[in-house]
């Protein structure tokens, strides 16, 4: 779910498109699952996933990066500039444990 890399973290996502809510919703199949109001047209999708783990996390969006996955719904994502137990101490303010 959370790998430490040299630079920051990888985080696994896995997105359900057009919800009513967006969000983190809990784990699934070893992956944290966002929850998205937008759809998966154009770059919405993958761009709000940015956003929610930007806010999330208290990171700028430039630090949050999808490296793989970008046209499926299981993700790969980059945020630089962080620890895996920083990531871990913020999911747990949600209510989330890895």
């Amino acid at each position: 779910m959370i790998a430490s890399t040299p630079d920051g973290v990888v985080i696994d996502v896995r997105v359900i498109p057009r919800g009513s809510r967006s969000g983190l919703a809990g784990v699934r199949a070893g992956a944290f699952l966002l929850r998205l109001h937008a759809p998966p047209v154009e770059g919405a999708a993958n761009a709000e996933v940015v956003d929610i783990l930007a806010t999330l996390l208290g990171v700028p969006r430039r630090a949050v990066t999808i490296v793989r996955g970008g046209r499926s719904r299981l993700k790969r994502v980059r945020v630089e500039g962080v620890s895996a137990q920083f990531v871990n101490s913020k999911l747990k303010t949600q209510g989330f444990r890895n």
